[in-house]
């Protein structure tokens, strides 16, 4: 954990951490201090899980959230939108000016509530910079399940990949990762570090992750939240309802973040129930090793027979010609 990175090396990690949940501010001062604890650990990237900010919908599965046109869902769901992020309102300036402090890059899943869609939210993997600069924000292209109860579908326009030292990242959100073309977006844009962000679970990641690493031949680094039945903070709308639809212990998200090589195997194995900062080496020569006998959008591709069509224009629901 501690070894350091060849002259091609990167150093990468997670914050598997839990929000204060429905409270941004609350919420992205822990990220920045995690930011922070990374950068000490001579992290260059960190990442963090799934609509950290202002936290995962876990209220849906535990209250009945496809009741229609329900007073207890509609407060419940007005009020994580109000607490949700806008980024041209400058509500991730603090996790900016934390890179820019430290030179490290981040990672971060949010609920983004875009200005020029009104009240719609959205779960968004937001990249940014070691300069503090929001590289791309990208929205999940399908919610998962009752999550479309909540999350509006997001569109191609932050199917992107961007280079951090020798390394060419990309990121993904949840089962976005399951989507063979997905992934084959970033594949054919050169990504040989994927980020894939997880409200957490083990059972997500310990498999998933792998599989990815060794078809892309790159670093995958899987990122979870956490989620304990005390981190519902007491002002939650409906809170004692909300917990009393649990079953099965006090973790509704027990993490699983973890970060494995090109050929498959752990850098760091997945870390089940534990907020924790952690960092490793790794190194793009290996990529290149891996890449000898297999380039899913190099040499084993073949565009002339497979070829794929990616659109990142940015849904909108006017066009406006002035």
């Amino acid at each position: 954990m501690a070894s350091r990175p060849s002259a091609e090396g990167l150093r990468v990690g997670f914050a598997q951490i839990a929000p204060v949940w429905l409270d941004r501010e609350a919420t992205l001062a822990k990220v920045v201090a995690a930011v922070y604890q990374a950068a000490d650990q001579g992290a260059q990237v960190v990442g963090f899980g799934e609509c950290l900010v202002p936290g995962y919908p876990f209220w849906l599965e535990l209250s009945d959230g496809a009741r229609f046109n329900d007073a207890r869902q509609k407060e419940v769901h007005a009020e994580y939108a109000r607490q949700a992020v806008t980024i041209e309102e400058g509500h991730l300036l603090p996790v900016q000016e934390a890179c820019a402090a430290r030179a490290i890059a981040v990672v971060l899943g949010i609920l983004e509530k875009p200005a020029e869609r009104g009240e719609s939210v959205y779960a968004c993997c937001v990249v940014i910079d070691a300069k503090g600069d929001v590289l791309s924000a990208h929205r999940k292209l399908m919610p998962t399940y009752e999550e479309r109860l909540t999350w509006s579908t997001g569109d191609g326009h932050g199917l992107r990949t961007h280079r951090i030292g020798d390394f060419t990242l990309g990121a993904l959100n949840c089962w976005e990762n399951w989507m063979p073309l997905a992934r084959a977006a970033l594949y054919g844009q050169g990504e040989d570090l994927h980020v894939a962000i997880w409200p957490g679970s083990a059972r997500n990641t310990e498999d998933l992750t792998r599989f990815i690493a060794k078809e892309s031949r790159s670093y995958v680094l899987s990122v979870s939240g956490l989620m304990r039945l005390s981190d519902f903070p007491a002002t939650t709308p409906h809170r004692a309802e909300i917990i009393a639809g649990h079953r099965g212990g006090d973790f509704l998200a027990d993490g699983g973040s973890c970060l494995a090589a090109p050929d498959g195997s752990w850098v760091i194995p997945p870390v089940v129930g534990e907020e924790c900062v952690r960092v490793a080496a790794i190194d793009h020569s290996f990529v290149r090793r891996e890449r000898q006998n297999f380039d899913p959008s190099g040499h084993y591709a073949r565009p002339d027979v497979l070829r794929l069509s990616v659109n990142r224009e940015r849904q909108n629901s006017i066009d406006l010609i002035d």
